[in-house]
Parts: C-alpha cells; structure tokens; sequence
C-alpha cells in the first residue's frame, strides 16, 4: 500500500477475522452461522461470506492481462464462399476482431477470406468434413502473414455427444498439426469442454473431463508421431461460461493452472495455448428472452476477468430461431462495450490478487484435480466415458441443479421467476418434453421442464380460445395480505395463466363468496397466519359451497394443512413448494374445467 493510501485509511484500524466472528456471531443472535452465510456451491466447496489477508493463500500462476488482447468473436455459416464472405466483412465492420466459420459445405479458401486482413482478423474453422484439402488452401493464402486462430474438427464434443469416437479424425488432426507448423498463432488441436456444463455438469467436472480427454488425445496424437511439444503448442480449448459469476472466473483461473500442471508431467515447462469461452446453453431461455442479454454479459465478464483469450457470444435469441442483424450486432457489442467503456481491456487484470477470487480458484483447482487423478486412475477418458461414469456423474449434479430451479432457490429471470405476463409465447418454440440418451451427453436448456409446463398452457389456450384467469383474493392483515400476493403472482405467473393484481375484500366471508362466483379459473387466499388461523377453513367451505370445479390455493404454510385439504383447498404455494409440481396440478385440474370449451 503506498504512503499516500496508507495515510488515508488510518483512521480505519484493521478489524481481524476473530473480531469479525465475534460481532457476526452476537448480530446472529443464536442462528447458525454456516446455514446463515456459509453459500454451498454444487461443486463441493463452502464459500465463507469474508476473505482476508489472514486466510489468504498463495496466489495462482497464470493470471495475466489477456483482456487487452482479447478477441471478439462472431459465428458465421459459410453455406457458400460469397454468402459466409459477406457476414463475416460485415462483421468486421461492426468491430468483431474474430471469425468462427462453420462450414457446411466446401469453400474455396481465396473466396471465403476475400478482403480480410488476416494480421488484424483472427479466423477459425469448424470443420466436419474435408479438413485437410481445406487447411491446405488456407496455408498457402495465408503464406507470409500472421494467420491467428483455430481449426476445430469436432473430435471429442462428436464424440461426446454421438456416442462414437472417430479414429480417422485423429490422423486428421496430426497431419493439420503438421500443415500448419509455420504459423505458430493458429491452433489445430480444439478441445471442447462446453458439452459438459451444457449438459448440466459442474465447473469442477468440466475442468476434470476436458483436461482428461486433452491426455487421451495426446496419447493418441503421440503414437501419430507428432511431439507433446508440438501438441501442446496447438491446443486451443473451447470452454461455456456458465451462471455462477465469481465460480466462473475461478474455473477459467484453476483450468489455466491445472493445464501447466498437466504439461509438467510431459516434461513441459513452456507452451502456447489459447482458451475460447463461449455463452452456454443451460443458462438461457426462450421465455423472456431479452434477459438473455444480461445472461451473457455477466457470463463474457467472468471469461474474460478469467484470462481467457477469446470469447464467442451467441445472439440472445438463437435458442428459439435464426439470429437476426439486430441480435448479433447486439451479441458483438457486449464485449466491445465491455473492452472499451468499461476499460476491460485497458487496464491489468482486476481481480488478481483479491482473497475471494484466490481461494475459489485454488479451491476449485484442487477439486477438479482430485476428479481428474480419479477418471485417470480409473482407466482414463476413453473408458469413463465408455462406461457412462462421466455421464452418471453429471447427471447426479444436473438432477440438483434441476430441483433448485424447479424449488426457485435458483432464479432464472423470466423462467422461474419475475415472468413476463405480459408476453405471448408460441407453442412451436416451447419443449415439448425431455428425450435423454442414456450414453451421451445432451447441451440444453435448464429451463426445458418449465417449458413443458408452460407449453401445456399454450396449448391449451390454442384448444379453448381462453387463457386461465387467476384471482389473489386477499383479506385481513393489510402488509402479509400484500406480500403473499405479490409472491403468489411471481410463482402462478410462470405458467402462462391470466394472473389478475390483487384484489382485496373487506373479511374472508366475502372474499370466499365473490371469488368462488367470479370468473377465474384459479383463485389464491392471500392473508396473514393469525388471519389463516381464525377463517381459513371458513373460507374454503364457504367457497366449496358454491364452487367444486375452480382450483382453491392458498398462499403461505398453514399448520392445519389437514383440515384445509378435507374442505376443499388444493394446495398452497410458499417459498418451499416446487414450481413444477404445484403448477402442473393447477393445469391438470383447469384442462378438465375446459374440456367443454375445446373448438
């Protein structure tokens, strides 16, 4: 700390972690402390609420200034020379600094990269076919100039995702290592990691499994003949970047350690490899889906605050259909903006150095080798993948990740919680179900079983011409009345259904009475418990009486729940209920209600 800083916080004296717990523990009164603050992350590590120097550890190697150097990518479909030509000139003119060309069919090289400067512009290539004639033109266009980016052939993430692992590809690869040899900037060995955490997997099993399957194809690569140097120096790895922001930028920080780490043992003190981050799946949606724009700006900070080296934002609306102009413009600009105005590129990294950031990276790190060491004494890659353990081991964490959403004790804007009534989703974009293939992994969205759900409403409305109308008939207690239905309206508003503001009556009496004759489909008793205690049965004989058809909630958890459901209440909604059960009840019980309105 400098002189002048020094002066200016000394009037703070340095508060030690023992006086911390000290005051934290009496602020507490009783509760428990690592119930209260202690966050548990699905990786298996606690995270403490307070980092200091005291609890510092040694910070990690590999941390840098990648930020200022950073490429912008943008994917381009080059169906044909021309077209993919045009998109990515187009590109370039909004500011992208890098190209990802999925190439359909063949393209002639010349025609393709036609007025792209290849000093300035990095270029990479999915290729699923003919990748060695390709990378033959390529080289000789390129001759004399400083051809920067990658070749990516899909080895492991088709095999990951097909189930078969094609052999030949691995000669493919070491010949491109070899045609490729006098441009020491473009990387023809890509890695994928993103199908693991699209898949539902944690970050410590991306880590593990991507860093698992660089040493099977290094053994493969080698009895090619060509040089763990040589494959070490042409790596690019492709990883997604999922919810968790401060995880995020730990995972990026522990993958780049645990990589010299795994060189090492190849007797590797020097290389050069590059990491390309891309926006996952499995945090986006469809419903809502302008929140996808704050998804992935969040998520292109913890890539690039994680020093990786290139980053590939996908436009907020190609999860439900082909991206527009506007979309990939918007897409490209996140990380111009965040290079440019907020100084991401123009200063050294932020977080290096900070407690937090340190402990979760090296806590991660440490995580993610035990797993690795674990699948390599196991048989390595190929035979945990083989035997489906990578896959049931991911499947375990996607099942939690599934039920905290379904639980909302994970929010996702616009899916599970704070919808948007006001939009109209079309039935063709929403999931119709889960199809699981029981030996490879399948990217998706987290939010593909409220999909179904919400689907069930679409069509519905699309059989009936009437949307399901539900009314929060509150009473009583003026500040719980307001709560509870403000909370029943986020938690119904999910399904797709008509939720109607609140509407207050002078006593449960009357409340039971015009609700049970208005013209909803579902009516929520919002109240406080004292007022639940004294009328609540009431009400639901009261309203029974003159309706049996419409659904009855309650919102909050009363203790005589018993009593409640043997007068007629269906259900109740509270911070523990599960969205997905509640909802999918409510709908069973409206589509009989509406069988006789279907046209």
């Amino acid at each position: 700390m400098s002189e002048k800083n020094k002066t200016l916080f000394s009037d703070f004296p340095s508060v030690s972690t023992e006086q911390w717990m000290e005051r934290v523990t009496a602020d507490l009164k009783g509760a428990d402390f690592d119930r209260k603050l202690v966050w548990k992350n699905l990786t298996g590590i606690n995270f403490q609420p307070c980092y200091n120097i005291e609890n510092s550890i040694t910070q990690l190697k590999n941390t840098g200034q990648n930020s200022q150097a950073l490429v912008n990518y943008r994917s381009v479909t080059a169906c044909c020379g021309k077209s993919g030509n045009d998109l990515a000139l187009k590109a370039i003119k909004e500011g992208i600094n890098g190209i990802i060309f999925q190439m359909i069919t063949n393209v002639p090289v010349e025609e393709l990269l036609n007025g792209i400067d290849l000093n300035e512009i990095t270029v990479s290539f999915k290729l699923f076919n003919n990748a060695i004639p390709f990378t033959k033109e390529l080289v000789a266009f390129a001759k004399g100039k400083n051809l920067k980016g990658y070749i990516d052939t899909n080895l492991i993430s088709g095999y990951v995702t097909t189930g078969v692992f094609n052999e030949s590809l691995v000669d493919v690869t070491a010949e491109l290592v070899k045609l490729t040899s006098d441009f020491p900037n473009f990387k023809a060995v890509s890695i994928s990691g993103t199908e693991y955490l699209d898949s539902g997997a944690n970050q410590v099993q991306e880590i593990a499994y991507t860093l698992s399957s660089l040493v099977f194809l290094t053994e493969k690569l080698k009895e090619k003949g060509i040089l763990v140097q040589d494959i070490f120096n042409n790596l690019n790895f492709n990883l997604a970047i999922g919810l968790e922001y401060f995880v995020e930028i730990g995972k990026f920080r522990a993958f780049n350690n645990l990589l010299a780490e795994v060189a090492a043992k190849y007797q590797l003190a020097d290389f050069s490899n590059t990491i390309t981050a891309k926006t996952s799946i499995w945090s986006k949606s469809i419903t809502d889906a302008e929140t996808n724009l704050l998804r992935c700006t969040t998520e292109a900070m913890a890539a690039i605050l994680g020093n990786v080296d290139g980053v590939l934002i996908d436009a907020y609306d190609k999860e439900f259909k082909s991206a527009s102009d506007f979309s990939s413009r918007i897409a490209g600009n996140i990380t111009t903006i965040l290079k440019e105005e907020s100084y991401f590129g123009k200063v050294s990294n932020p977080v290096d150095g900070s407690y937090y950031i340190e402990e979760v990276s090296t806590k991660i790190a440490e995580k993610a080798l035990e797993l690795f060491k674990a699948i390599e004494a196991d048989g390595g890659f190929y035979a945990n993948f083989e035997n489906e353990r990578i896959k049931q081991q991911i499947a375990e964490i996607r099942l939690k990740k599934l039920k905290l959403i379904s639980q909302r004790r994970t929010p996702m804007v616009g899916i599970n919680k704070y919808p948007n009534l006001m939009e109209k989703v079309p039935v063709n974009i929403l999931s119709s179900g889960i199809t699981d293939n029981p030996k490879v992994l399948t990217p998706r969205r987290a939010s593909l079983e409220i999909e179904a759900m919400r689907r069930v409403t679409e069509e519905l409305v699309a059989s009936t011409n009437v949307r399901p109308i539900v009314q929060l008939a509150s009473y009583g207690n003026l500040t719980m009345r307001k709560a509870r239905a403000a909370f029943a309206y986020d938690f119904i508003g999910v399904s797709g259904f008509d939720v109607h503001q609140e509407e207050s009556f002078a006593n449960a009496e009357v409340a039971a009475t015009e609700s049970a004759k208005s013209n909803s489909n579902v009516v929520v008793i919002c109240s406080s418990d004292e007022d639940y205690n004294a009328t609540a049965v009431d009400f639901v004989k009261t309203f029974r009486a003159i309706d049996t058809d419409k659904v009855l909630l309650l919102a909050g958890a009363p203790k005589n729940m018993d009593e409640l459901t043997a007068a007629g209440l269906d259900g109740v909604v509270n911070m523990r209920t599960d969205v997905l059960v509640v909802l999918s009840n409510i709908q069973k019980k409206v589509q009989k209600t509406f069988k006789s309105l279907e046209v």
